[in-house]
């Protein structure tokens, strides 16, 4: 049960962190630091999803 919370969680919070992410890429371009660091961040929380999916 606590296993299905956490992933429910994750998906949102991997959901919000991409919209960040779209919005940085649109308003300082994909290359910008901030752009990169969160998608680096996204990439934190895929592999985490990804982990506790296996």
């Amino acid at each position: 049960m606590k296993s299905k919370f956490y992933k429910q969680v994750l998906r949102l919070l991997i959901e919000m962190k991409r919209k960040d992410m779209y919005k940085k890429a649109h308003h300082f371009g994909f290359t910008h630091p901030k752009t990169v660091t969160c998608s680096q961040e996204l990439d934190a929380l895929l592999n985490l999803y990804s982990h506790k999916a296996a």
